[in-house]
This record gives C-alpha cells, structure tokens and sequence, in this order.
C-alpha cells in the first residue's frame, strides 16, 4: 500500500465505483423509459386521431368522401407547436384528401384489416412519428377498404420525454446523494473498532505485553488474537532473555568476585611466592572469564532472530585440520591427544566457517575438559558429517538433551560454563544440521556428530 493511503479512501473508492456504474446505468434506463412513456402517450393520441378520421369517411357518389372534423387533428396539437400531416388513400394507394401525400407503411400487407401500425420516418427533411390505419367503409351496399395516415413532428414527444427524464433524474441524484451520506458513515461506523484497537495499542506502556482485552468484530478479533499471540510469543522471549542474563550475570559474578577476593588476599601477603601463586590463580581464572565472555556473546548472536549471515561454501576438511591446528598447543599442555581424520574426497556444504570453526573449538574445549585423553576430529562424507570424539567419562543418555541447555553442567565439581553444547546445538540450527549425541568408541567417551543437508555442492 502506498504510503498516505488509507483504508477509508480505499473502501470508499471500490464502493463508489460500482454504485457510479449503477447509477450510469440508471440514467440510461431512466431516459429509455421516458422516451417510451411520451411515445405511448403521443401513439395513443395517433391513434385517436386516426380513429376520428376514419369514422367521418364516408362512400358517396361511387368514391370515398371525408368530412374531416376540426377537433380529429387539433388534439395532436401541443404548447409545442408540433406540425401534423394527414392523408386519406383508397386502395389504389391514391391521395383522396389530405394536406400531405404521406407515405405508406411497406410492412402493412392488402389482406390486413383493421389494424394500427406506429413508425418513425424522415419525410422531407422531417422527423415525424406515423400511425397507419387500414380498415373498410362500413356501409350496406360497398365495403371499400381505405387507409387513414396521420404523422405529426417529434417536438412534443421530446419536450415530454425531456421532462419525464429531468423528473427521473432528481429523483436519482436525491437517492444517489442519500446513497453516498449512507455509505460514508456506514464506513465510518464499519472502521470504528478499527480505530478503536489502534488507540488501544497506541496508549499500551510500550514496556508492557499484556495481551489486548478489547470486545472486536470477528474479523478484528482474529487480528486481535494474532497480536496476542505476537505478544505471548514476545514474553517468552523476553522470560528467555532475563532468565540468561540471570543467569550470565551470575555465571560473571563469581569469577570476577574471585579475582576481587585473590587480589585482596594477594596483597595482605609480603611473600613473593604468595603473590605469584595468586597471580597464577587470577590468570586462570581471567582465561575462564574471558572464554565464558566470548561464548556468552556467541549464544547471544545465535538467539537474535534478526541474525542471519550469509553461507559460502565451506569445505570440512580444511576446516577440521586448521580447527586442530589451532587448539593443538593448548591440548598438548594438557596432556590431550588431538587429531584428525578427514574424508578421502573434498566435502563441501553452505555454511558460515567462523561458526563452524567455533562450533569444532567447543567440542574439543568440552573434550580436554571433562576428562578426555584422547580427542578426535572426523569428516565423513554421503551425508556430510562432522564428528568430535573422545574417550572422557561421556554423558549418561538420559541428562544428554539437558546438556543443550545454558549453563546446565553434567558435574558441578569440574570448572566450566555448561555454554559449549548449547552453542554447538545454536550452530548446528543455523546451518539447519541435525545434532546427535552418542556413545564414543568401544563403549566409552561422548560422540557428537553435526550431520548437515544433504543438498550440497
């Protein structure tokens, strides 16, 4: 919808539209109706006319005789001066009397008797209007038939037809005008709740998602509805977000809090071995505070509906062993045993490669962390897959769907954030790749394995 339109021009111009075509057609029948009203009006005083005449004619001395009376042709006569032509013809189709030879009707046949028949015709540069009597003197010792032809001009039909019109025409345009009052305030009336859920929306505490307790027509109501299902949904979200910022505040707390009280205790000592143990103590723990930082902001990105990055094609082989790569230093100091073994043919997929890399350096992190000594990195193809396993004590099967929760830990006695499988879990939606968790080889270990679509080029 173009900006600066509205609803109410809208209804206003479809409902107007058809009526405006109604009312065209109206009009039309309207002027047709009037032209027929004032042409029965005028036949009937044809016919009258022609009635009178044909009464007066008479069969004297062996030939028809006509005693035209002066009101037989004055009532065709009107305020409109019309002109009116009459004749009287024997059967020969001879002009008998009459102040014009007027011309017969071609359609009327010698066998018709008694008939009347109404026409339009141009004579001599004139529109007249004809009827046409054919009947039979009724005398005793001759029956001659004879024809009565009368015609008079259109003025007085159309003076009469203009006025039966601009009668018709008020009546239409008071009916239309009525019409169009009607319809704009039952337009009005129909946009009324319409407006009355925008005030409600609009005088809502933009800080409140209550949901809207407003009495609607049902077809705002299910819009009604929707918007409170919009504003469920946004509380959920909303009790998502607090209960994570809860809970990171708390997880940020009791590290910093820590460092606080080293750094206390550090400086009531005088012993310089005091100092470097808590220097010692307060570097790991500043290590743990900043990977838990990175990976609280990298489970938020994932949470933001509106983040959607664009995939290239990303190869899993080179990933895995850069992946290796770059925690091998820090494995090998722990005493893990890091490797690798990729597929024999180069896998390709559309993904995000820092996401994945970051979604490769949790698993091993999670790996080295809870107890595996021995940690590897596989790439399989026909599906693509993606596997970190390791020989750690695992993850017993029924708590293995609550490890995808935010800081949810399988034990509490070992340092971590419980963020690295629900950031894996977040990655692996946003390449749309299923997420297993498994048992690791012989038995022992965890398997998790990133098998993703299997549209890839």
């Amino acid at each position: 919808m173009k900006r600066g339109d509205s609803l109410y021009r809208r209804l206003l111009g479809w409902l107007l539209l058809p009526l405006l075509v109604l009312g065209s057609l109206i009009l039309i029948q309207a002027w047709v109706d009037a032209q027929r009203t004032a042409d029965r009006a005028f036949d009937r005083l044809l016919e009258a006319a022609s009635l009178a005449i044909a009464e007066q004619v008479q069969w004297q001395d062996d030939r028809l005789w006509l005693d035209l009376p002066p009101a037989a042709l004055e009532m065709l006569a009107t305020d409109a001066q019309e002109r009116v032509f009459y004749s009287l013809v024997d059967r020969q189709g001879r002009l008998i009397t009459g102040n014009a030879l007027l011309p017969g009707d071609p359609r009327q046949g010698a066998e018709d008797e008694d008939t009347l028949l109404y026409r339009h015709i141009d004579w001599q540069g004139l529109s007249l209007r004809q009827g046409v009597r054919r009947t039979r003197v009724e005398d005793w010792r001759v029956r001659e038939p004879f024809e009565v032809r009368v015609a008079h001009s259109r003025e007085g039909r159309d003076a009469l037809a203009a006025r039966l019109w601009r009668a018709n025409l008020a009546m239409i345009l008071a009916m239309a005008a009525l019409a169009t009052v009607g319809l704009l305030l039952a337009i009005r009336a129909a946009l009324t709740p319409l407006t009355r859920l925008r005030r409600a929306i609009r005088a809502r505490d933009p800080r409140t998602l209550a949901p809207l307790e407003l009495s609607l027509p049902r077809e705002l109501a299910e819009l009604r509805d929707t918007v409170n299902e919009l504003l469920a949904r946004m509380r959920r979200v909303r009790a998502n977000q607090e209960r994570f910022i809860g809970d990171a505040s708390h997880q940020l707390r009791t590290p910093l809090a820590g460092l606080s009280a080293r750094a206390e205790l550090a400086l009531r000592q005088d012993d310089p071995m005091r100092w470097k143990e808590a220097l010692i103590a307060m570097q790991a723990t500043s290590a743990r505070t900043a990977r838990l930082a990175v990976q609280l902001l990298s489970l938020t990105r994932l949470a933001n509906p509106e983040y959607r990055p664009d995939r290239v094609p990303v190869e899993l082989n080179a990933l895995a062993c850069q992946a290796v790569r770059d925690h091998w230093a820090s494995c090998h100091r722990q005493g893990v045993d890091l490797g690798v073994e990729t597929a024999g043919d180069e896998v390709w997929i559309h993904g995000i490669d820092w996401l994945l890399a970051e979604a490769i350096g949790n698993l091993i992190d999670n790996a080295s962390r809870y107890g595996g000594r021995c940690v590897t990195v596989k790439v399989e193809h026909c599906p693509p897959r993606l596997i970190v396993e390791d020989d750690g004590p695992g993850i017993p099967e029924p708590r293995r769907m609550l490890m995808l929760r935010p800081f949810h830990r399988d034990r509490d006695d070992l340092a971590g954030s419980g963020l690295g499988l629900a950031i894996v879990d977040g990655i692996a939606r946003t390449h749309g790749a299923r997420l297993q968790l498994s048992t690791g080889h012989d038995g022992r270990g965890l398997r998790v394995v990133l098998q993703f679509p299997g549209d890839t080029s």
